[in-house]
């Protein structure tokens, strides 16, 4: 095992994960770099955000603050600060801590802070983004938070030898390349007057310049609806990583070059064993869907009736553990949310849908959450019935 020095010196890496944050919050200040008490530490931590943060006077928010004191160095060179922690005993130590500078401290998560839409010059965040569950959708929210040409400062790292944990620096950076138009890695390993002494793991701290609002681009998914009278051909997921177990409907996404025609037809040949031709597809609908924290997508479905192409065959069977035909009317609901939501749709005569899933609902159908929201088209009702 080897001893910590984040969070907490006397505790090993494994442990870290268990860490009740609240209670430790009384020798938290006792790591060099957390309690900044030697005063060459501290001018080390002061030389660096100077040189990491916009001029002051700026609007700073340091998310996972512990007891506040790189917000307090944030503060004292003039910057607006924000700081928020989701342990209500840090952030009552870094509020008395950073009592008379001004500076606000919130209770809340740091991947979701409770901020109310406001937006910063800077994001200052160290040691927290390697806890998180998923690290690249925090990222994304936090440059959000950004006004354009903002600044998002990460102090990170991989601590240990036998067990390394944290997050290499080339994740981050190739997380972040279609975000921020700038992102400049500085490695901190080599400083000990930053950490109290020296250290031979990896340590770094990386920024990232959001230049505003880029040019929004969506992947472009392909969904084959194949009918059977009153019943549509369904796949089990298996050994792909995403969604194992449910069932959803032959699918894909368009290559490079691809139109979506030509996308579903070669998806129908390689997952269920079907030679279409363009004259046996007709479009069902169009959805946009948001998966649980991850970017928006545009999938297209298409139906075609069964016979067409031949007879469908299990195509993949490393990847799907079986295939069958259900009750269109009678859907399981063990079932990816999103081609649920589609088929539904498309049963009730719908052409045009949103499907919109908040960050925290499962992958799997909830018939409590559909979150499926009909567009209505322009000098009708909607399109054609589907025939009972």
């Amino acid at each position: 095992m080897v001893a910590a020095t984040i969070g907490l010196m006397t505790m090993d890496i494994d442990d870290l994960g268990n860490v009740d944050w609240d209670e430790a919050a009384a020798r938290f200040d006792d790591a060099p770099d957390h309690g900044l008490r030697d005063l060459g530490v501290r001018a080390a931590w002061a030389d660096r955000l100077a040189q990491w943060l916009p001029p002051a006077p700026a609007d700073v928010l340091d998310l996972g603050c512990g007891t506040g004191s790189l917000a307090l160095l944030a503060a004292e060179r003039g910057h607006r600060v924000t700081a928020v922690d989701s342990a209500p005993r840090m952030a009552e130590r870094a509020r008395a801590k950073l009592s008379g500078t001004g500076a606000e401290v919130l209770v809340g998560d740091a991947s979701r802070p409770p901020l109310d839409g406001r937006r910063f010059d800077a994001v200052l965040v160290r040691h927290v983004l390697w806890t998180l569950p998923d690290p690249e959708s925090a990222l994304r929210h936090w440059c959000t938070l950004l006004r354009p040409g903002g600044r998002l400062v990460l102090i990170e790292g991989v601590w240990g030898e036998q067990s390394p944990v944290g997050l290499p620096a080339a994740r981050l950076t190739r997380a972040l390349a279609p975000l921020a138009g700038r992102v400049h890695t500085e490695s901190l390993s080599s400083d000990a007057r930053l950490w109290g002494g020296p250290v031979t793991d990896e340590r770094y701290a990386l920024v990232a310049v959001v230049d505003g609002p880029r040019r929004h681009r969506e992947v472009v998914d392909v969904h084959l609806i194949v009918r059977r009278g009153g019943e549509v051909l369904l796949a089990r997921r298996a050994n792909t990583g995403y969604a194992d177990g449910l069932l959803h409907a032959p699918s894909g996404h368009t290559e490079d070059g691809e139109d979506v025609r030509e996308a579903v037809i070669r998806e129908a040949e390689e997952e269920v064993g079907l030679r279409l031709a363009p004259q046996d597809l007709r479009v069902a609908l169009v959805m946009q869907h948001r998966g649980p924290g991850t970017a928006p997508r545009i999938g297209w479905f298409f139906e075609a009736d069964h016979g067409a192409g031949g007879t469908p065959v299990n195509g993949e069977p490393d990847k799907c553990s079986e295939l069958g035909w259900y009750a269109l009317d009678a859907l399981p609901d063990d079932m990816v949310a999103y081609c649920r939501a589609g088929l539904d749709a498309y049963r009730a005569g719908e052409r045009f849908v949103l499907h919109w899933h908040e960050d925290d609902d499962p992958i799997a159908y909830d018939p409590k959450s559909p979150r499926a929201v009909p567009l209505p088209m322009s000098g009708g009702e909607g399109g054609a019935r589907w025939p009972e």
